[in-house]
C-alpha cells in the first residue's frame, strides 16, 4: 500500500484508527461468497473494495471482461469509501462472512493474518491457478508474509517530492538524484527568501517520508514485531520540524489546517510536498500551477530507502472458491485489456505485461511512469520494511499525534511520549 497530507491518504490513516477494535473471529472453517454453485456449475464469488465511483466504473469493466472469460464465474460486487468499507469488513468478518476477495495495504496483512481472515494463495500459485511471475522491480514479494503469499499486487507506487515548477525556477533550484537533507534546506530557504513562499508544506506527520530518512539511517519505522526506532530519533525528527516552521521554509501547519481538503501545494501555502507518485493527480486537479516529481533528499548522496508500495488483492481463508478467487486476481494482475481499462487508478501497473499495454497520454500520468522507470534504473529501491500486527493503529496514531503537535496542542516532548505509549499498546510491546 500504503503514502499524509493527501486527502484519501489522510482518511486512509483516520480508518486504521478506527478499525483497532479486536476482531473475535470464530474457526476457518464455513462458507465465504454464495455459500456454493449452482445447477449448471456455476460459482459466485465477491468482491470488495474501498473507492470513489470513478474507480467502480473501471472495475466494473473489468469484471465485465473476466465473466466473458471465465463464464462459470460471476462477481458480486461492493464498493465503499474507506472508512466504511473497514467498518463492514470488520462486521463481516467477525460474523464468519467476509468477502472472497478484497483490496488490502500491506499495514493489514499481518492484523488479519493473525485473526485467521487471510488465505494463504501459495497453494493456487502451485497449482498454476495464479501466476507470481512478471511483476516489475520485485514486486511478486510485495504480499508475502513469514513465508505466506497473503496479498498480490495490483499497482505500485512510491514516495516522491512534488514541487510547483515555476517556483523553483524563479526560486534557482533544481533537485537532482542523489541531493542531500543539507541541499534540501538550502533550497528551501532559497524558495522562500525569492518566492515568498514556504519551501514546503511540512514533515510532521508524514510517517512514510520519515521511514525513507530512518531507512537512509540504516533503520526502519517499523521492524517485524515493532517499532524500529527509539524516542531520542523522533524527537529530533519533530524537532527539526517545528524549527522548519518557525523559520517559515516549512508551511504553517495551522494555515494548512485551514484550506483543508485543499492542498498546501496546490493552495500555494508551499513549493512543494512530499506524497506518493500517484497522487500527482491531485495537484494538477486542485491548484493552478505546473507541477513536477523530484527525487528524494539523501543523507549520504545515494541511498533513498524508497521502495515500491501497492494495493494489493487478498482472499478470504473461509472462501468455499479458493481456485476461482486465485483465477480471479490471476486476470486483474496480468490481462493487458484490464491496464487499459484502470490506467494508474491504483498505481502504476504492478506487472509488466500491464505496464507496456497501458501507454498514459497525459502529461501528469507519463511523469507518474518516468519516475518509476527512474527509480528502477538508479537502483535505488529495496524491499520494503515488514509491518508488525498492529502497524495501521500506529500510523493513524503518528498522523494524528503530529497534526495536534503542528497545531500546538501539544509540545514535541509531550507528542513523543503520546505516539510511544500508544504505539507499544497497539503492538503489544
Amino acid at each position: 500500500m500504503v503514502n499524509g497530507r493527501n486527502v484519501e491518504r489522510r482518511t486512509i490513516l483516520k480508518a486504521a484508527g478506527a478499525t483497532a477494535a479486536t476482531l473475535g473471529l470464530a474457526a476457518t472453517t464455513g462458507c465465504g461468497g454464495d455459500g456454493g454453485a449452482s445447477a449448471d456449475g456455476t460459482v459466485t464469488i465477491r468482491y470488495a473494495w474501498w473507492g470513489a465511483e470513478d474507480r467502480a466504473q473501471r472495475i466494473n469493466k473489468t469484471i465485465a471482461l473476466f465473466e466473458k472469460k471465465y463464464p462459470k464465474i460471476k462477481v458480486k460486487t461492493d464498493f465503499q469509501p474507506y472508512l466504511d468499507f473497514w467498518k463492514k469488513f470488520n462486521t463481516q468478518a467477525s460474523g464468519g462472512n467476509p468477502p472472497d476477495v478484497f483490496q488490502n495495504a500491506i499495514g493489514f496483512l499481518r492484523k488479519y493474518d493473525a485473526k485467521n481472515v487471510l488465505l494463504d494463495l501459495s497453494e493456487q500459485a502451485k497449482a498454476g491457478n495464479l501466476r507470481m511471475d512478471g511483476f516489475r522491480a520485485g514486486l511478486e514479494k510485495f504480499g508475502e508474509i513469514d513465508g505466506k503469499l497473503l496479498g498480490v499486487p495490483v499497482g505500485s507506487n512510491s514516495m516522491a517530492l512534488v514541487i510547483d515548477k515555476p517556483v523553483y525556477t524563479r526560486a534557482g533550484v533544481k533537485p537532482e538524484m542523489g541531493w542531500t537533507w543539507d541541499d534540501f534546506d538550502s533550497a528551501m530557504k532559497k524558495i522562500r527568501d525569492k518566492t515568498g513562499r514556504a519551501g514546503d508544506s511540512g514533515m510532521y506527520g508524514t510517517m512514510y517520508l520519515y521511514d525513507l530518512y530512518l531507512r537512509q539511517n540504516g533503520k526502519a519505522f517499523f521492524t517485524e514485531d515493532g517499532l524500529g526506532f527509539t524516542e531520542a530519533d523522533l524527537t529530533d525528527w519533530w524537532t527539526k520540524a517545528k524549527k522548519g516552521v518557525e523559520e517559515g521554509i516549512y508551511s504553517d501547519p495551522k494555515k494548512v489546517a485551514q484550506i483543508k481538503p485543499k492542498s498546501a501545494l496546490a493552495a500555494e501555502l508551499s513549493g512543494g510536498e512530499f506524497t506518493w507518485d500517484n497522487f500527482t493527480v491531485r495537484y494538477s486537479a486542485e491548484g493552478k500551477s505546473e507541477y513536477a516529481l523530484a527525487p528524494i533528499p539523501t543523507t549520504d548522496g545515494k541511498k533513498t530507502g524508497q521502495y515500491l508500495g501497492s494495493l494489493m488483492l487478498s482472499a478470504s481463508k473461509r472462501t468455499q472458491h479458493p481456485k476461482e478467487v486465485a483465477q480471479f486476481i490471476d486476470f486483474m494482475v496480468h490481462d493487458p485489456e484490464v491496464a487499459k481499462i484502470m490506467g494508474y487508478d491504483r498505481g502504476v501497473p504492478a506487472t509488466q505485461a500491464q505496464f507496456d499495454a497501458y501507454k498514459p497520454t497525459d502529461e501528469v500520468n507519463k511523469a507518474i511512469a518516468a519516475y518509476e522507470e527512474s527509480l528502477v534504473e538508479a537502483g535505488v529501491l529495496e524491499p520494503i520494511t515488514p509491518h508488525p500486527n498492529g502497524a495501521d493503529i500506529c500510523e493513524s496514531a503518528f498522523l494524528r499525534i503530529a497534526e495536534e503537535l503542528g497545531l500546538g496542542k501539544r509540545s514535541v516532548d509531550e507528542a513523543v511520549k503520546q505516539f510511544f505509549t500508544e504505539s507499544k499498546t497497539a503492538l503489544g510491546t
